[in-house]
């Protein structure tokens, strides 16, 4: 059994980016990725409707090591494809990945201080094991296997196809045909204006309306800094640039919500025809940042709309016809094609099975250490990026910590490291990792996930700059974490 200092698992943005950390912070330490898929890029490689592009800035979505140099700073699928790549390609990372390996379990044992995986490879069909010291899970949060649809009504009566984004056949066709989208999160918003270039007409069903924002696919300082700065310092410039003012509306929408939501409102009301109704179709019913805002580039959204090539539609489906939705006002609308743009089904940690010393983890009873770490779990470090600003941010800073145990390991003579909670921390009420965020898909799972306290370092406190500071200045000896020598053991989980 081939075994390694470290396994990474996922060969996707955050995946790539903690072995690019490991290789300039950990050099001679041994690792591995597994890729589930038979190719790298995660997310930007699954999903592959039309339009497909960032949510976030490529300038804070990138890596902190590799300068983002396209001219979009909202780019599309395969740029970051492209992109995820050439990070890989540029430092023989990709001579790493074992492709076709699905990691089914993995079990800690004390005597040993290391990781068992066991892992299924779904097209050759058979399965091998492999161990490691340190587990770092770069999977992500959702299933690859499925995105969430609800069941409709009817919908076995539609003479037309109905597909889900995230399984969006190849030869799909639109061109010329009546598009009902069903949804208003980012994905629908993505797709409008895409299928409005040739579709006969589109719709985007919504039941509740969701804030939009337009920024300029090109950031313009970004351009402006790369003229006059070398290559590196132009991009550190932006990205530190883009940081703070992510944070500074986020925090605007803590402090003056009404505020933000009076000038959101404002915005699709001038990028909007007159007379349309912005305050059926834009309006919603929660607070902004209460779910995240949906991002469209140079306004793309509002000029279908505004073009008449797209239209929004603010109702709940009463059932599907066999020529498209009847609709609970009575109308309906006529489709040749239903897109059931509904979001994603969260899976924690892959749906791979975890035991300690023979106990199985049960993840939604432990308590998260800093967003990265559970209590009781030896020498596993999952990866949870942002729902206030970029997944990266978070992702680098986590293999950050990652590489730290690692030395922290041969520094000390040590093997394994286990939060504990203190006495003090017993008492603590559970809240919810991700708290006061109520999209459907984090509300639909949100109980499998491991909780947080009340106190440090068992918050997830979804602050980059905060983070910033308990994680890579935060001491490791800090009275939670428990270090101990190879074979030392670990108390009962």
């Amino acid at each position: 059994m081939d075994h390694f200092d470290v396994i990474i698992v996922g060969a996707g943005l955050s995946g790539i980016g903690a072995a690019r950390q490991l290789q300039d912070k950990c050099p001679g330490k041994t690792f591995a990725l597994l890729e589930a898929r038979d190719t790298l890029g995660g997310t930007w490689d699954l999903f592959r409707y039309p339009g497909i592009r960032s949510d976030s800035d490529m300038y804070t979505m990138g890596y902190d090591s590799k300068p983002w140099l396209e001219p979009k700073a909202i780019a599309d699928g395969p740029s970051i494809l492209t992109y995820i790549g050439e990070a890989a390609r540029e430092r023989g990372i990709d001579r790493h990945i074992r492709f076709d390996q699905r990691l089914k379990s993995a079990a800690w044992d004390s005597a040993t201080a290391r990781w068992t995986l066991d892992i299924e490879q779904p097209k050759a069909g058979g399965s091998v094991q492999l161990s490691c010291t340190l587990l770092l899970m770069c999977s992500g949060y959702y299933s690859y296997a499925q995105g969430y649809k609800p069941a409709y009504p009817g919908e076995a009566e539609f003479a037309g196809p109905i597909v889900h984004p995230q399984q969006w056949p190849r030869d799909l066709e639109y061109a010329g045909k009546r598009v009902v989208i069903i949804g208003s999160g980012a994905t629908a918003m993505t797709l409008v204006p895409a299928l409005a270039k040739t579709a006969a007409k589109v719709t985007m069903l919504q039941r509740s309306p969701t804030y939009v924002v337009s920024m300029p696919a090109a950031d313009p300082v970004a351009g402006l800094l790369r003229r006059l700065l070398p290559e590196r310092l132009a991009y550190r410039l932006t990205r530190w640039k883009n940081v703070q003012f992510q944070r500074w509306v986020y925090r605007q929408t803590r402090l003056k919500p009404e505020a933000v939501k009076r000038k959101l409102i404002d915005l699709v009301r001038r990028a909007l025809p007159p007379g349309f109704d912005v305050e059926k179709h834009f309006v919603p019913r929660y607070m902004p940042w209460d779910q995240r805002l949906c991002l469209v580039p140079d306004a793309d959204l509002f000029k279908a709309i505004g073009s008449g090539a797209a239209e929004v539609v603010t109702d709940e489906i009463e059932r599907f016809t066999p020529t498209g939705i009847r609709l609970k006002s009575g109308a309906s609308l006529d489709a040749d094609l239903i897109v059931s743009a509904t979001g994603l089904d969260l899976l924690w940690l892959g749906g791979a099975q975890f035991s300690v010393d023979g106990a199985p983890v049960d993840f939604a009873g432990r308590y998260s250490y800093k967003g990265m770490m559970f209590s009781d779990v030896p020498n596993l470090v999952y990866t949870l990026g942002y729902i206030n600003a970029s997944w990266t941010l978070r992702s680098e800073l986590v293999a950050e910590f990652a590489c730290r145990l690692v030395n922290h390991f041969t520094a000390t003579g040590t093997a394994q490291c286990t939060p504990r909670l203190r006495a003090q921390d017993r008492d603590m009420p559970q809240r919810p990792l991700i708290d006061g965020f109520t999209p459907g898909y984090m509300q639909r799972a949100l109980h499998l996930f491991p909780k947080q306290g009340d106190r440090d370092p068992w918050q997830n406190p979804q602050n980059y700059v905060l983070d910033r500071k308990i994680i890579r200045e935060g001491a490791l000896d800090d009275g939670v974490l428990e270090f101990r020598a190879p074979g030392a053991g670990v108390k009962a989980a």
